[in-house]
């Protein structure tokens, strides 16, 4: 909330004069995620496959709602929103969710052929990716891909499996980059930004011009040089470029320090509870927030490509910090019985 107000207060007043601050808007969407969490935390339905797959078809169809002009929201050239008014939704956050717990309930299903097994996974995850990318949201579909990988290694699948799918995946990727020369221009900006400086670098150089100068204890809350429209809508996917220009290699190693712990107590949660399908879908959640985790702090800190993936819990956002805290419910539904067991 803090780093909200800070990142994008200047950015708000210029763009957005006649409306609420993000930090107003980024307290109600808290305020709705934390009460869905503590809801979804003492329901039986997300225990159940059928709540899944209604879960799944739902955010199919509005995957498919998305791409239909007049309804889909395009922003930043990507057509990836849903206008509810108050806020924008983005169907690719619940896809994300339902893919991996439809994943899981039926991974757990010991009774199913190996071959329908494979079958029936790879559909579930290329159908949702399929439409994700017609967006096209690049970054949301990789994230996805790589939580659906390690949540079917921890399944058990086959080596095979996974050689067969990553060599396809390769294909594809290099297939998706030369359809695309913006996808291409961001490889050549990854490897070199200031070989377009206002181009595709642009974004980059902005935050590394960020992070770099800050130091150990960075210049203080509240007097980032970027967030004042050189680094563009700060508050979103560079908010961690703020966030370590005003508070330095501390405040950063704070920050993902708090992450590890959070991912390394999901993975114990798993590891404790002892229904198969409920330690899978908790695997696969910590996965997708620490992927997400992962991959914005590295295209933060020029590590990786830039991609539009938020921070979760941090960045700005309605869709991404609701859906977030939704996982948070829904993890501490599942691991409900190894906590009431009394350990901690």
């Amino acid at each position: 909330m803090l780093f909200v107000h800070s990142a994008g207060s200047y950015w708000s007043e210029v763009h957005y004069k006649d409306q609420l601050p993000f930090a107003f808007k980024q307290a109600s969407y808290l305020v709705v995620g934390i009460l869905g969490a503590l809801f979804i935390r003492n329901k039986s339905f997300v225990r159940l496959p059928m709540f899944w797959i209604g879960t799944y078809i739902l955010s199919i169809l509005f995957l498919i709602g998305v791409l239909i002009p007049g309804i889909g929201v395009v922003r930043n050239g990507s057509q990836s929103w849903i206008s509810l008014g108050f806020m924008n939704f983005q169907p690719a956050e619940l896809a994300k969710i339902a893919v991996l717990g439809m994943l899981s309930f039926s991974l757990a299903n010991e009774k199913k052929s190996k071959l329908k097994l494979y079958t029936q996974a790879t559909f579930i995850l290329l159908l949702p990716i399929s439409f994700i990318m017609l967006q096209p949201d690049f970054g949301s579909a990789f994230v996805l891909i790589v939580a659906a990988f390690i949540l079917l290694f921890a399944a058990g699948l086959p080596l095979k499996f996974f050689v067969t799918i990553g060599m396809t995946g390769i294909i594809a990727l290099v297939a998706l980059i030369a359809s695309a020369p913006y996808r291409l221009a961001r490889i050549q900006s990854f490897l070199d930004p200031w070989n377009d400086p206002l181009g595709t670098g642009f974004q980059a150089i902005q935050s590394l011009l960020a992070v770099g100068p800050a130091g150990l204890f960075g210049f203080g809350y509240g007097n980032s040089r970027q967030k004042f429209l050189y680094l563009p809508e700060p508050q979103n996917d560079f908010i961690f470029s703020i966030l370590l220009e005003e508070t330095g290699f501390i405040g950063g190693f704070i920050i993902i320090s708090a992450f590890v712990l959070f991912f390394t107590t999901g993975f114990i949660l798993a590891s404790r509870v002892k229904i198969r399908s409920y330690q899978l879908t908790i695997i696969g959640f910590t996965s997708l927030l620490a992927i997400q985790t992962f991959l914005n702090m590295g295209v933060v800190t020029g590590l990786l490509p830039v991609t539009g993936v938020t921070l979760p819990f941090i960045s700005y956002g309605g869709s991404s910090l609701v859906t977030t805290w939704g996982i948070i419910g829904i993890i501490l539904n599942l691991a409900n019985d190894s906590l009431k067991e009394g350990r901690r």
